[in-house]
């Protein structure tokens, strides 16, 4: 798959992970795992790009004495979701195109 793309449909499975729940990284990786692989040194450089576009915001809460990262996703994550909806139709018709049989 080209680089670029999964890069953007990574982003998006991140966002869609924490939609409806802040959670930590360990989390988000367990959630994305039936979907797609994700690793540590994989996600938490998405996490930071996210961040830096002000799609999620973090915060720490203790969890077991420890420092927990949160992530949680703001308005324009939810709007970048919400785009992503409207272009994986145009996505698909040009997947079916290009998959129909002659």
């Amino acid at each position: 798959m080209d680089i670029q793309m999964k890069r953007g449909l990574l982003d998006v499975c991140v966002l869609a992970a924490i939609k409806n729940q802040d959670s930590y990284g360990y989390q988000i990786i367990k959630d994305i795992a039936p979907y797609a692989t994700v690793s540590e040194s994989t996600l938490y450089p998405i996490l930071r790009r996210l961040e830096g576009a002000e799609m999620l915001t973090v915060y720490s809460r203790e969890h077991n004495g420890r420092l927990r990262k949160y992530y949680h996703i703001t308005k324009k994550g939810k709007e970048r979701l919400a785009a992503f909806r409207e272009e994986w139709q145009e996505i698909m018709q040009i997947y079916n195109f290009v998959s129909r049989q002659e």
